[in-house]
């Protein structure tokens, strides 16, 4: 299959999948918030942050997997697959118990949270539930790694819808069960990601010829190495930007309180809703990136790293734009009880991960090629800098959401840096990066925020005003992309892409030239 396609085609399992769990995850959260209360909601998210702050490593194995799974793949070496994967498993079964034991000793101290003293107990409970799922997740990543790399997006739809009405009907089941309701999501939740990883496992096994192999013939002592250095710097990058987002809940959670940490989870549910439209494009380009860079061409990349800059940026801003404009509506509407700071955490926390997907194609080049160590290192001490200036701006008294703006200057300079290693690593031209993508891109989303903030400030809130707001944010970047930021080299792509899905669907073979 082309590879144009290909991409067309997993985009739209992906994006079928993101449409049905996007609102079954937003009235989810919308049942659980009402059924634990603002308390028992925030003492969950503060201990699943702690979980997620000290369970970093997964996120750097699968980075390191799915790239060398990709490189294989690309480079057709079906031999160096089966090797790659079963380093990977060897890896991830260290890691899980190593994990595991970092875990519960780190649990011995979660009475120095901000927790009411009556909840503690629960909260020890659920986070022994946590460690047992997280272990699950850990030996799994091989499988994901090999699924997203076989760029099968059509299983990880299914099994993401799957996944979404599962946690639907937990949601439901706790409204009509009166005792114990935050240890039973807990155990409830840690039971469901263990059947999800199992599922996945088992369909990997019975689909993929390198997860069929004997792992102890198809071990290389010198590729565990390589690959351990690979996502040993990856494992910093990420623990630093796990660091700061936890980090930041930590010191909410000292100046005001457990409530906050309501607000906060509220705000990262909608942020992680949104940012997954921007998301799953990527997830659909990664691959292809990373096999370019396989097969050795360099120039190909790079075009589809800076393509997934630009549509990573303007999904989310799609969808970020008219809601940070009527985010008050849009609380009152989802949520019941609105927890105190909820609005403004959300408007500033979606502000700045349209900022950080702006530069997320730049990362992804870098990866691709593999040489990550100083580009780590310099993003890494950005990333956790954010902690002592989060910590100054609340010492000085100023409101809790002063913290995401001190993030937004950071990220700033961190994309800056992200800029500058794509270019030394893998040959990007900055001024035309910076010129032809940040620049236009930026300036069309300000615009585009700009004339939905006029309508709001003309028309009295309700649905009417919503509905135009996403109308005039709809046809304003449609037009701006059209006409201001894409290139004649990308209009032509898009173009074929289009003509893909529709030869696809009459069944026609696809035209030459395609991405």
């Amino acid at each position: 299959m082309k590879s144009a396609s290909r991409v067309i085609k997993n985009t739209g399992f992906l994006y079928g999948k993101m449409v049905f769990t996007i609102f079954i995850a937003l009235y989810s959260t919308r049942l659980i918030l009402n059924a634990l209360g603002k308390e028992d909601y925030g003492v969950f998210t503060l201990v699943a942050g702690v979980i997620s702050m000290l369970s970093f490593i997964n996120g750097a194995m699968i980075i390191a997997t799915q790239r060398y799974l990709s490189i294989s793949l690309g480079a057709g070496d079906k031999e160096r697959t089966k090797e790659v994967f079963s380093a990977s498993v060897v890896l991830h079964l260290i890691i899980g118990v190593f994990i595991v034991i970092a875990l519960e000793i780190a649990g011995l101290f979660i009475d120095k949270l901000n927790i009411p003293a009556e909840s503690l107990g629960t909260a020890k409970t659920i986070f022994h539930f946590m460690v047992i799922s997280t272990f699950f997740t850990i030996n799994a990543v091989p499988y994901d790694a090999s699924i997203n790399s076989h760029e099968n997006m059509l299983f990880d739809a299914i099994a993401g819808v799957f996944e979404a009405t599962m946690k639907l009907l937990i949601a439901v089941f706790l409204v009509y069960h009166d005792s114990n309701r935050l240890i039973l999501y807990g155990l409830l939740i840690a039971s469901l990601t263990i059947l999800i990883r199992v599922i996945k496992s088992i369909y990997c096994y019975r689909k993929y010829e390198e997860v069929r192999v004997k792992i102890k013939s198809h071990i290389n002592i010198g590729l565990l190495k390589e690959m351990v250095s690979f996502a040993g710097w990856n494992l910093f990058g990420l623990f630093c930007t796990v660091l700061k987002n936890q980090g930041l809940a930590l010191l909410l959670n000292l100046f005001f309180g457990i409530v906050v940490n309501a607000a906060y989870g509220v705000a990262n549910q909608v942020n992680a809703n949104i940012r997954a439209f921007s998301s799953n494009m990527l997830k659909a380009l990664m691959p292809q990136i990373t096999k370019s860079e396989g097969s050795g061409d360099r120039q190909r990349m790079l075009r589809l790293a800076v393509f997934a800059c630009k549509t990573s940026f303007f999904l989310l801003a799609f969808f970020s734009i008219p809601i940070i404009v009527e985010m008050p509506f849009v609380m009152k509407v989802w949520l019941k009880t609105v927890p105190e700071n909820a609005v403004v955490f959300c408007q500033l926390i979606l502000l700045l991960t349209m900022m950080y997907q702006i530069t997320i194609g730049t990362m992804a080049a870098v990866t691709s090629v593999g040489k990550i160590k100083s580009f780590q290192i310099a993003v890494g001490a950005l990333e956790i800098f954010n902690l002592p200036l989060a910590f100054m701006l609340l010492k000085m008294g100023l409101p809790a959401y002063s913290v995401f703006i001190g993030s937004l200057f950071m990220e700033l300079i961190a994309s800056g840096i992200r800029i500058w290693f794509a270019h030394k690593i893998a040959g990007l031209d900055i001024r035309d990066f910076v010129v032809n993508t940040w620049l236009r891109s930026i300036g069309a989303a300000a615009f585009t925020a700009l004339a939905a903030y006029i309508i709001s400030l003309l028309l009295p809130q309700g649905f009417a005003r919503a509905i135009l707001v996403g109308i005039t944010t709809t046809l304003s970047i449609m037009l701006l992309l059209r006409f201001f930021v894409l290139s004649q080299f990308e209009i032509g792509k898009i173009r074929e892409m289009a003509i893909a899905v529709y030869n696809k669907l009459r069944k026609k073979p696809l035209p030459a030239g395609t991405i």
